[in-house]
Protein backbone atom coordinates (compact mmCIF):
# COMPACT_ATOMS: atom_id res chain seq x y z
CA UNK A 1 0.00 0.00 0.00
CA UNK A 2 1.52 3.65 -0.97
CA UNK A 3 1.78 6.66 1.10
CA UNK A 4 -1.76 7.91 -0.72
CA UNK A 5 -2.93 4.90 -0.26
CA UNK A 6 -2.69 5.27 3.50
CA UNK A 7 -3.81 8.44 3.66
CA UNK A 8 -7.02 7.69 1.66
CA UNK A 9 -8.20 5.16 3.53
CA UNK A 10 -7.29 6.62 6.80
CA UNK A 11 -9.35 9.58 5.82
CA UNK A 12 -12.19 7.66 5.27
CA UNK A 13 -11.77 5.59 8.12
CA UNK A 14 -12.48 9.21 10.02
CA UNK A 15 -14.84 10.68 7.94
CA UNK A 16 -17.26 7.44 8.24
CA UNK A 17 -16.75 8.15 12.32
CA UNK A 18 -17.50 12.10 12.14
CA UNK A 19 -19.27 12.70 15.48
CA UNK A 20 -22.93 14.43 14.37
CA UNK A 21 -24.04 17.70 16.10
CA UNK A 22 -26.03 18.16 18.97
CA UNK A 23 -26.25 15.51 22.18
CA UNK A 24 -23.79 12.93 20.44
CA UNK A 25 -21.42 14.96 20.40
CA UNK A 26 -21.63 15.47 24.10
CA UNK A 27 -22.17 11.84 24.70
CA UNK A 28 -18.86 11.37 22.55
CA UNK A 29 -16.81 14.08 24.23
CA UNK A 30 -17.88 12.50 27.38
CA UNK A 31 -16.29 9.29 27.68
CA UNK A 32 -12.95 10.64 26.57
CA UNK A 33 -9.72 12.02 28.89
CA UNK A 34 -9.87 15.18 29.87
CA UNK A 35 -9.58 18.68 28.06
CA UNK A 36 -6.06 20.18 27.86
CA UNK A 37 -5.97 23.14 29.86
CA UNK A 38 -3.88 26.09 29.03
CA UNK A 39 -3.05 29.51 30.59
CA UNK A 40 -4.80 32.35 29.36
CA UNK A 41 -1.95 33.41 27.12
CA UNK A 42 -1.57 37.13 25.61
CA UNK A 43 0.98 38.33 22.90
CA UNK A 44 1.17 39.01 19.10
CA UNK A 45 1.44 36.98 15.95
CA UNK A 46 5.37 37.63 14.69
CA UNK A 47 5.14 37.44 10.81
CA UNK A 48 8.51 36.58 9.14
CA UNK A 49 7.29 33.46 7.85
CA UNK A 50 3.76 34.25 6.35
CA UNK A 51 4.76 35.25 2.94
CA UNK A 52 7.36 32.32 2.51
CA UNK A 53 10.45 34.25 2.56
CA UNK A 54 13.70 32.60 2.92
CA UNK A 55 15.43 35.74 3.71
CA UNK A 56 13.68 36.39 6.73
CA UNK A 57 14.38 35.38 10.91
CA UNK A 58 12.40 36.02 13.78
CA UNK A 59 13.94 38.78 15.82
CA UNK A 60 15.14 38.03 19.50
CA UNK A 61 14.38 41.63 20.32
CA UNK A 62 10.57 40.95 19.58
CA UNK A 63 10.55 38.23 22.15
CA UNK A 64 12.36 40.59 24.81
CA UNK A 65 10.01 43.07 24.58
CA UNK A 66 6.98 40.57 25.19
CA UNK A 67 9.10 39.39 27.98
CA UNK A 68 9.87 42.63 29.58
CA UNK A 69 6.00 43.97 28.97
CA UNK A 70 4.77 40.72 30.45
CA UNK A 71 3.45 39.30 27.50
CA UNK A 72 3.81 35.09 27.55
CA UNK A 73 2.30 33.81 23.81
CA UNK A 74 3.76 34.17 20.37
CA UNK A 75 1.86 33.08 17.52
CA UNK A 76 4.21 32.14 14.45
CA UNK A 77 2.00 32.05 11.11
CA UNK A 78 3.89 30.79 8.90
CA UNK A 79 4.31 28.99 5.03
CA UNK A 80 5.58 25.84 3.73
CA UNK A 81 7.27 27.91 0.91
CA UNK A 82 9.24 28.68 3.80
CA UNK A 83 11.23 25.37 3.45
CA UNK A 84 9.68 23.75 0.90
CA UNK A 85 7.76 24.06 -2.97
CA UNK A 86 4.71 23.66 -4.61
CA UNK A 87 6.40 22.07 -7.29
CA UNK A 88 7.63 19.30 -4.91
CA UNK A 89 5.98 19.73 -1.38
CA UNK A 90 7.61 16.06 -0.34
CA UNK A 91 11.02 17.60 -0.31
CA UNK A 92 11.91 19.87 2.82
CA UNK A 93 14.87 22.03 3.32
CA UNK A 94 15.91 21.88 6.48
CA UNK A 95 18.55 24.23 6.65
CA UNK A 96 15.64 26.58 5.73
CA UNK A 97 14.10 25.81 9.22
CA UNK A 98 16.78 27.33 11.37
CA UNK A 99 14.41 30.58 11.91
CA UNK A 100 12.01 28.25 13.51
CA UNK A 101 14.39 26.32 15.34
CA UNK A 102 15.48 30.19 16.85
CA UNK A 103 12.40 30.90 17.17
CA UNK A 104 11.78 28.33 19.70
CA UNK A 105 15.07 28.87 21.38
CA UNK A 106 13.87 32.26 21.60
CA UNK A 107 10.32 31.38 23.43
CA UNK A 108 12.00 29.02 25.70
CA UNK A 109 14.83 32.50 26.67
CA UNK A 110 12.33 34.41 27.17
CA UNK A 111 9.78 32.58 28.62
CA UNK A 112 7.36 32.67 25.62
CA UNK A 113 5.27 30.04 24.38
CA UNK A 114 5.32 29.35 21.06
CA UNK A 115 2.84 28.25 18.50
CA UNK A 116 3.86 26.82 15.86
CA UNK A 117 0.92 27.19 12.99
CA UNK A 118 0.53 26.95 9.27
CA UNK A 119 -0.37 29.97 7.31
CA UNK A 120 -0.12 28.36 4.10
CA UNK A 121 -0.39 24.17 3.93
CA UNK A 122 -0.02 22.14 1.35
CA UNK A 123 -3.47 22.78 -0.52
CA UNK A 124 -4.52 25.81 0.77
CA UNK A 125 -4.13 29.59 2.25
CA UNK A 126 -6.55 32.26 3.26
CA UNK A 127 -4.83 34.30 0.65
CA UNK A 128 -4.65 33.22 -2.82
CA UNK A 129 -5.30 29.47 -2.57
CA UNK A 130 -5.21 29.38 -6.36
CA UNK A 131 -1.46 29.20 -6.23
CA UNK A 132 -1.40 25.38 -4.85
CA UNK A 133 -0.89 22.72 -7.29
CA UNK A 134 -3.79 20.82 -5.64
CA UNK A 135 -6.27 21.94 -3.16
CA UNK A 136 -7.08 20.96 0.39
CA UNK A 137 -10.89 21.72 0.24
CA UNK A 138 -13.36 21.75 -2.51
CA UNK A 139 -11.94 19.72 -4.96
CA UNK A 140 -11.49 16.46 -6.49
CA UNK A 141 -11.25 13.85 -4.58
CA UNK A 142 -7.93 12.77 -6.03
CA UNK A 143 -6.76 16.37 -5.33
CA UNK A 144 -7.65 16.70 -1.68
CA UNK A 145 -5.74 13.47 -1.07
CA UNK A 146 -2.91 14.28 -2.69
CA UNK A 147 -2.68 17.89 -0.73
CA UNK A 148 -3.85 16.22 2.49
CA UNK A 149 -0.60 13.54 1.97
CA UNK A 150 1.46 16.55 1.68
CA UNK A 151 -0.21 18.25 4.53
CA UNK A 152 0.49 15.08 6.59
CA UNK A 153 4.10 14.73 5.56
CA UNK A 154 4.81 18.25 6.64
CA UNK A 155 3.47 18.02 10.39
CA UNK A 156 4.69 14.47 10.57
CA UNK A 157 8.49 16.38 10.02
CA UNK A 158 7.68 19.49 12.11
CA UNK A 159 6.15 16.86 15.19
CA UNK A 160 9.24 14.83 14.52
CA UNK A 161 11.84 18.21 14.83
CA UNK A 162 10.38 19.31 17.69
CA UNK A 163 9.23 16.11 19.66
CA UNK A 164 11.87 16.86 22.14
CA UNK A 165 10.50 20.46 23.26
CA UNK A 166 7.79 20.10 25.86
CA UNK A 167 4.80 21.46 25.04
CA UNK A 168 4.61 23.81 27.84
CA UNK A 169 7.09 25.75 25.31
CA UNK A 170 5.68 24.84 22.13
CA UNK A 171 2.29 24.19 20.47
CA UNK A 172 1.13 23.29 17.05
CA UNK A 173 -2.06 25.52 15.08
CA UNK A 174 -2.79 22.54 11.95
CA UNK A 175 -3.58 25.60 9.78
CA UNK A 176 -4.92 29.56 9.40
CA UNK A 177 -8.47 30.04 8.83
CA UNK A 178 -10.48 27.05 6.90
CA UNK A 179 -12.43 28.65 3.89
CA UNK A 180 -16.50 29.20 4.02
CA UNK A 181 -18.13 25.65 4.41
CA UNK A 182 -21.44 24.59 4.61
CA UNK A 183 -20.92 21.64 6.93
CA UNK A 184 -17.43 20.68 8.82
CA UNK A 185 -17.13 16.97 7.22
CA UNK A 186 -14.23 18.06 5.43
CA UNK A 187 -12.83 20.04 8.39
CA UNK A 188 -12.99 17.00 10.48
CA UNK A 189 -11.43 14.68 7.82
CA UNK A 190 -8.10 16.78 7.46
CA UNK A 191 -8.01 17.36 11.24
CA UNK A 192 -8.63 14.09 12.07
CA UNK A 193 -5.44 13.03 10.23
CA UNK A 194 -3.22 15.81 10.77
CA UNK A 195 -3.65 15.29 14.67
CA UNK A 196 -2.79 11.24 14.03
CA UNK A 197 -0.17 12.17 12.42
CA UNK A 198 1.57 14.34 15.05
CA UNK A 199 0.77 12.16 17.93
CA UNK A 200 2.02 9.07 16.00
CA UNK A 201 5.14 10.86 17.01
CA UNK A 202 4.62 13.19 19.77
CA UNK A 203 1.98 12.06 21.76
CA UNK A 204 1.20 14.44 24.14
CA UNK A 205 1.62 17.40 21.66
CA UNK A 206 -0.92 20.00 22.61
CA UNK A 207 -2.86 20.95 19.22
CA UNK A 208 -4.82 24.09 18.35
CA UNK A 209 -7.44 24.15 15.30
CA UNK A 210 -8.51 27.33 14.08
CA UNK A 211 -12.49 27.98 13.94
CA UNK A 212 -14.51 27.07 10.97
CA UNK A 213 -15.70 30.19 8.21
CA UNK A 214 -12.20 31.82 8.11
CA UNK A 215 -11.45 31.17 12.62
CA UNK A 216 -14.96 32.15 13.03
CA UNK A 217 -16.95 29.42 13.64
CA UNK A 218 -16.51 26.66 16.61
CA UNK A 219 -16.25 23.15 14.95
CA UNK A 220 -18.19 20.58 17.81
CA UNK A 221 -17.27 17.59 15.86
CA UNK A 222 -13.57 17.44 16.73
CA UNK A 223 -14.63 18.51 20.29
CA UNK A 224 -13.77 14.55 21.17
CA UNK A 225 -9.84 15.38 20.02
CA UNK A 226 -8.80 17.37 23.08
CA UNK A 227 -7.63 19.94 20.99
CA UNK A 228 -7.52 23.94 21.39
CA UNK A 229 -9.88 26.00 19.38
CA UNK A 230 -8.58 29.28 17.96
CA UNK A 231 -10.97 32.04 17.21
CA UNK A 232 -10.97 35.62 16.11
CA UNK A 233 -11.70 39.34 16.67
CA UNK A 234 -11.78 41.15 13.70
CA UNK A 235 -15.65 42.08 13.45
CA UNK A 236 -16.96 44.07 12.50
CA UNK A 237 -14.84 44.47 9.66
CA UNK A 238 -16.04 47.88 9.12
CA UNK A 239 -13.96 48.41 11.95
CA UNK A 240 -10.95 46.36 12.30
CA UNK A 241 -10.16 46.65 8.30
CA UNK A 242 -11.59 50.40 7.21
CA UNK A 243 -9.69 50.87 3.77
CA UNK A 244 -8.20 47.62 3.40
CA UNK A 245 -7.87 46.46 -0.11
CA UNK A 246 -7.36 42.54 0.29
CA UNK A 247 -10.62 42.28 2.18
CA UNK A 248 -13.77 41.15 0.07
CA UNK A 249 -16.14 44.21 -0.68
CA UNK A 250 -18.76 41.83 0.62
CA UNK A 251 -17.11 41.06 4.25
CA UNK A 252 -17.44 44.86 5.00
CA UNK A 253 -20.75 45.92 7.02
CA UNK A 254 -19.93 49.67 5.95
CA UNK A 255 -18.16 51.85 4.18
CA UNK A 256 -18.08 54.99 6.59
CA UNK A 257 -15.56 56.16 8.73
CA UNK A 258 -15.38 54.09 11.65
CA UNK A 259 -16.29 55.26 15.01
CA UNK A 260 -17.25 53.28 17.94
CA UNK A 261 -20.18 52.48 18.53
CA UNK A 262 -21.27 52.05 14.90
CA UNK A 263 -23.93 51.35 12.96
CA UNK A 264 -24.13 49.22 9.60
CA UNK A 265 -25.34 49.71 6.32
CA UNK A 266 -28.31 47.63 7.65
CA UNK A 267 -29.44 50.11 10.16
CA UNK A 268 -27.83 47.57 13.02
CA UNK A 269 -25.81 48.85 15.97
CA UNK A 270 -22.59 47.09 16.63
CA UNK A 271 -21.52 48.21 20.19
CA UNK A 272 -20.43 45.38 22.80
CA UNK A 273 -23.38 43.61 23.29
CA UNK A 274 -23.07 43.01 19.76
CA UNK A 275 -19.40 42.17 19.95
CA UNK A 276 -20.41 39.48 22.50
CA UNK A 277 -23.11 37.93 21.04
CA UNK A 278 -21.49 37.16 17.95
CA UNK A 279 -17.63 36.46 19.06
CA UNK A 280 -18.48 35.31 22.50
CA UNK A 281 -21.70 33.52 22.76
CA UNK A 282 -21.06 31.82 19.10
CA UNK A 283 -18.40 29.49 21.45
CA UNK A 284 -20.32 28.54 24.20
CA UNK A 285 -21.94 25.31 22.89
CA UNK A 286 -17.56 23.98 22.41
CA UNK A 287 -17.04 25.74 25.86
CA UNK A 288 -20.00 23.78 27.55
CA UNK A 289 -18.01 21.05 26.39
CA UNK A 290 -14.64 22.20 28.40
CA UNK A 291 -12.99 22.82 25.10
CA UNK A 292 -10.59 25.53 25.11
CA UNK A 293 -10.77 28.49 23.30
CA UNK A 294 -7.98 31.39 22.65
CA UNK A 295 -8.11 34.36 20.13
CA UNK A 296 -5.31 33.56 17.68
CA UNK A 297 -5.65 36.69 15.64
CA UNK A 298 -7.67 40.17 15.88
CA UNK A 299 -6.47 43.34 15.82
CA UNK A 300 -7.58 46.83 13.93
CA UNK A 301 -5.69 48.31 10.65
CA UNK A 302 -3.97 51.47 10.67
CA UNK A 303 -6.44 53.52 9.06
CA UNK A 304 -9.38 53.21 11.20
CA UNK A 305 -9.08 56.06 13.67
CA UNK A 306 -7.58 55.28 16.36
CA UNK A 307 -9.64 56.74 19.08
CA UNK A 308 -12.44 54.25 17.46
CA UNK A 309 -9.88 51.52 17.58
CA UNK A 310 -8.84 52.05 21.45
CA UNK A 311 -12.45 51.98 21.69
CA UNK A 312 -13.35 48.74 19.94
CA UNK A 313 -10.14 46.88 21.60
CA UNK A 314 -11.37 47.98 24.69
CA UNK A 315 -14.42 45.90 24.96
CA UNK A 316 -13.31 43.16 22.70
CA UNK A 317 -10.36 42.94 25.28
CA UNK A 318 -13.20 43.43 28.47
CA UNK A 319 -14.77 40.58 27.16
CA UNK A 320 -11.80 38.24 26.76
CA UNK A 321 -11.09 38.56 29.80
CA UNK A 322 -14.42 38.09 31.25
CA UNK A 323 -14.16 34.58 29.67
CA UNK A 324 -10.99 34.16 30.67
CA UNK A 325 -9.96 33.75 26.97
CA UNK A 326 -6.24 34.94 25.72
CA UNK A 327 -5.22 36.08 22.98
CA UNK A 328 -2.59 37.20 19.94
CA UNK A 329 -2.93 40.27 18.41
CA UNK A 330 -2.10 40.91 14.61
CA UNK A 331 0.84 42.01 14.62
CA UNK A 332 3.72 43.09 17.09
CA UNK A 333 5.24 45.27 14.27
CA UNK A 334 3.24 46.90 11.33
CA UNK A 335 0.31 48.24 10.39
CA UNK A 336 -1.77 46.00 13.01
CA UNK A 337 1.03 46.47 15.77
CA UNK A 338 2.21 48.54 18.45
CA UNK A 339 5.18 49.24 17.17
CA UNK A 340 6.03 50.85 13.88
CA UNK A 341 2.22 50.86 13.36
CA UNK A 342 2.28 54.14 10.27
CA UNK A 343 -0.67 55.40 12.31
CA UNK A 344 -1.36 59.16 11.28
CA UNK A 345 -3.37 59.92 14.80
CA UNK A 346 -0.89 58.89 16.98
CA UNK A 347 1.82 60.77 19.01
CA UNK A 348 4.03 57.69 18.93
CA UNK A 349 6.83 57.32 21.53
CA UNK A 350 10.14 56.98 20.94
CA UNK A 351 11.25 53.25 21.59
CA UNK A 352 14.71 51.89 21.18
CA UNK A 353 15.17 53.00 17.75
CA UNK A 354 11.69 52.48 16.90
CA UNK A 355 8.11 53.94 17.37
CA UNK A 356 5.43 52.61 19.99
CA UNK A 357 2.29 53.33 20.45
CA UNK A 358 2.12 53.87 24.23
CA UNK A 359 -2.05 53.91 24.42
CA UNK A 360 -2.05 51.14 22.91
CA UNK A 361 0.18 48.82 25.11
CA UNK A 362 -1.27 50.41 28.38
CA UNK A 363 -4.42 49.23 26.98
CA UNK A 364 -3.51 45.68 26.53
CA UNK A 365 -1.56 45.35 29.50
CA UNK A 366 -4.99 46.42 31.77
CA UNK A 367 -6.40 43.23 30.07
Amino acid sequence: MNRRDFIALSSLAAASTLAPRGSSVVASVSKMSTQPRIPRWRGFNLTELTGGRRDQRFRERDFAWMARWGFDFARLPMSYWAWSTPEDWHTIDEAALAPVDEAVEFGRRYGIHVNLNLHRIPGYCVNQRELEPHLLFDSPRDSMLRALEAAVHHWSFLARRYRDVPSSALSFDLFNEPPFMADHARYDEIARALVASIREVSPDRLIVADGADIGQTPVLSIADLGLVQSTRGYLPKMVSHYTATWVPKNEFESFAEPVWPMRDDKGDIWDRDRLRRELIDTWKPLVDLGVPVHVGEWGCFNKTPHATALAWMGDLLALWREADWGWAMWNLRGSFGIVDSGRSDVAYEDFEGHKLDRALLELLLAH
